[in-house]
Parts: structure tokens; sequence; C-alpha cells
């Protein structure tokens, strides 16, 4: 009989359901806000933030369930790595309503900070319980950096009209 983990797979799953319920605020901004601002040509396509959110998500939530393994749960050293992740999640999953619900595409760059803050927090606080937990928060970490140039360069290109995008 094959064993589940049922633990890794819920850590692993957790994440992916703030990208779910962002995925449905972002499809409402999509057409014809988000297509109405002006965007960089080297911007990855609409179709590509979906299949790579997925993967760090589960990928970030694997690495936390490592961390909860091998540091004794939120009794032992993983109570502090896991406390930052949770954070970051949370304010990762904040960006998306600031952005695409708010429109407030200034106020997101500035939340990005704290998503940018605590994703480098996490990595290395998770390399301290698991090196290899550590590890796979880093394409993260890179991925945000696309990420934060993308709502500058957005909000850079579309700052003189940003009142009249957030009444749209």
């Amino acid at each position: 009989m094959i064993e589940i983990n049922w633990p890794a797979i819920g850590f692993t799953v957790l994440p992916n359901l703030g990208g779910i319920a962002g995925g449905f605020i972002t499809k409402k901004s999509i057409n014809p806000w988000y297509e109405g601002l002006k965007k960089p040509e080297w911007r990855p396509p609409n179709w590509a933030f979906g299949p790579v959110w997925t993967t760090l998500y589960s990928s970030m939530g694997y690495a936390s369930y490592l961390v909860y393994r091998d540091g004794n749960g939120f009794e032992g050293g993983a109570k502090l790595p896991l406390m930052v992740y949770g954070v970051n999640i949370l304010a990762n999953w904040l960006w998306t309503p600031i952005f695409f619900g708010k429109k407030d595409i200034k106020l997101a760059l500035y939340e990005m900070q704290l998503v940018n803050g605590t994703a480098l927090a996490t990595a290395y606080l998770f390399y301290k319980v698991n090196h290899t937990a550590g590890f796979i928060i880093l394409p993260y970490c890179l991925w945000l950096s696309v990420a934060t140039a993308l709502n500058y360069v957005i909000y850079r290109d579309n700052k003189d009209k940003i009142k009249e995008i957030k009444e749209t």
C-alpha cells in the first residue's frame, strides 16, 4: 500500500489557494484595464503567469513542509522561519488585490518591497533549518525581481494617467 504524506501535500497546496483567489481578481481586470496600460516589451506573456506562480507556490509550500518537518514544527526551530514565510505569503497574496483590484500601481510597488524583504528572509531562515528548502526559495526571489521591475516600469510609464486608470 502506498503511504500518502498528507502534511507534505497540505503544505504544498496551501500557497496556491491565495494564488487561485488572486486569479479571479486578476481575470476581472485584465481587459480592458491591464491591457490598456503601457507595458515593457520584455514582459512575460499573460499566459505564463499562471504556470509560473503555480510552480513557485507549490515549491515554496514544499520547502515550508521541509522546514516544518526538520525544524520540529512550531514548537522547535521552524517557528520563526515559518512565521516569516507566513508574513511573506500573506504579503504576496495581498499584492494582487492592490494592483488588479484597487488598480493602485504605486501602492502595489511599495507593498512589493515587503514581499521581497520577507522572501529573502524566508530563504535565509529556511536554509538554516534545511539547505534544500532555502535553495528552493531562490527561484521565487528571482521571479520577484522580474515582478518588481515590471511593477516599477508599469508605474513609471503610466503615472501620468494614474487617476484616470483607477477610475476605469
